[in-house]
């Protein structure tokens, strides 16, 4: 009598398995997390629970569940929590957007499909990520012309003051925020091409030795280009973001601390000048500083904002339970207000600790991928992340003057979502790639 033989699982095959096992514990607990939250929004309005708190859960498993099948077929070594994060940035922000507004909650609904749907599609077609790397300058291009799009005479869009928006048909988008990504993969090709040259000290200024310019051409033709645009379009928050994206991976490409002066000395000739020359960056500045100037006009919203957050302590008025609707565009640029109201300071930092995890898992695939374009492309990715959390918050809290991006993956917005999510496949496909590389030179 024959007996199958027991089946053998390698080393590299046992922590897949265990990485989409924890990443699936994580995303139960994430839409656990998220349809609690959605009945205590109902509870706190209407003192019943939703009759369709059944229908939001299975939803809600149904795209998570499709995101990690995914993940468990195209990318098994992936770090596990890029994924939980991110739903749980994504259900959370929904469910105060449909608190704020169920329209916008329907819409947001119907892009985070979309988002589901091209995280799953990039996973499936970018097999390799060093491909990119080959179409560096494509990538360059097509970043720089996604910024000029809004500027177009036809299809360009002014919305409260700032010319970002798109409109073709029926739909809206902000060309700016898939631009992020495409000039993110630019820099990171070309700086692995040129980082001995960039980092090499070979030309004389004066008294000092550095770089040769001639190097920085393309780099700097791209970022100028899009911080000129960006000036003209009034996109004072996707400026600074392009900014610390440049100066961030230009450091780490070549280990340079002297690039950080020098692009923080640029930032700050380039603040003042923006000062001094445009009235809508004199408004930002003139508010941030006191908004009690004209409390019922320019510094309404950041007031409101400071009300807001005070009202809610340590623990919140509870969801539900907060004055909504009182402060313009809570549930895009002041949706972190919002949450402070309702969930308090636990909530808050809960928010922040989330994305403090999120940056975390991508500079640990970056150190992990070592001095490669991976690793160069996903340190890039994550400052993106990081620092539009950062810049978003820091208005909202007066740490900086106010900017009008986004937070990812919470606020309302289906261009930020979609190409976020895009993003967050990119640093889940350079997470697999080289986690199973390390695998294979182990078991060597």
């Amino acid at each position: 009598m024959r007996t199958s033989a027991p089946t053998i699982v390698t080393a590299s095959e046992f922590i897949r398995r265990r990485r989409r096992t924890t990443e699936l514990g994580l995303l139960v607990l994430a839409a656990l997390i998220i349809g609690g939250a959605y009945a205590l929004a109902s509870l706190g309005r209407n003192s019943s629970l939703p009759a369709d708190v059944g229908v939001f859960l299975l939803v809600i498993l149904g795209l998570i569940g499709a995101a990690h099948i995914a993940v468990r077929r195209f990318a098994p070594a992936a770090d596990p929590l890029f994924l939980p994060l991110a739903a749980l940035l994504n259900g959370i922000g929904y469910v105060f957007i449909s608190r704020l507004d169920t329209d916008l909650a329907a819409k947001q609904l119907g892009w985070t499909v979309v988002g589901i749907a091209l995280f799953v599609f990039t996973l499936a077609v970018l097999r390799d990520i060093r491909i990119l790397q080959r179409y560096r300058y494509t990538f360059g291009l097509i970043g720089v012309l996604l910024l000029v799009m809004p500027l177009l005479p036809v299809v360009g869009r002014s919305i409260n003051g700032s010319r970002i928006w798109m409109r073709i048909g029926p739909f809206s988008l902000q060309p700016g925020e898939f631009a992020k990504i495409a000039l993110a993969i630019f820099f990171a090709g070309y700086l692995m091409e040129r980082r001995e040259l960039l980092g090499t000290a070979t030309f004389r200024l004066g008294p000092f030795n550095v770089p040769n310019p001639k190097y920085f051409g393309p780099v700097l033709v791209a970022w100028g280009i899009s911080m000129v645009v960006m000036i003209f379009e009034r996109d004072l928050g996707s400026a600074l973001l392009f900014f610390v994206l440049f100066v961030v991976m230009l450091w780490a490409a070549t280990g340079r601390a002297s690039y950080l002066v020098a692009g923080t000395a640029l930032f700050s000739v380039g603040a003042v000048a923006s000062w001094s020359q445009f009235s809508h960056v004199q408004d930002r500045v003139s508010v941030w500083l006191n908004p009690w100037s004209d409390p019922s006009g320019k510094g309404y919203q950041i007031i409101q904002s400071a009300y807001a957050l005070a009202w809610g302590g340590t623990t919140g008025t509870g969801i539900g339970l907060g004055i909504a609707g009182r402060i313009p565009y809570d549930e895009s640029d002041f949706i972190f207000a919002i949450i402070g109201e309702e969930l308090g300071l636990l909530g808050a930092t809960a928010i922040l600790a989330t994305f403090v995890l999120l940056a975390g898992s991508g500079l640990r695939v970056a150190r992990l991928a070592g001095e490669t374009f991976e690793g160069l492309l996903a340190i890039g990715l994550t400052t993106l992340l990081a620092a539009q959390s950062f810049i978003i918050i820091a208005g909202v809290i007066r740490v900086l003057p106010l900017t009008g991006v986004t937070l990812p993956f919470v606020s309302y917005g289906g261009s930020s979502l979609v190409a976020n999510y895009v993003l967050l496949a990119i640093l889940v496909r350079i997470s697999d790639g080289t986690e199973s590389r390390l695998s294979m030179r182990v078991a060597r």
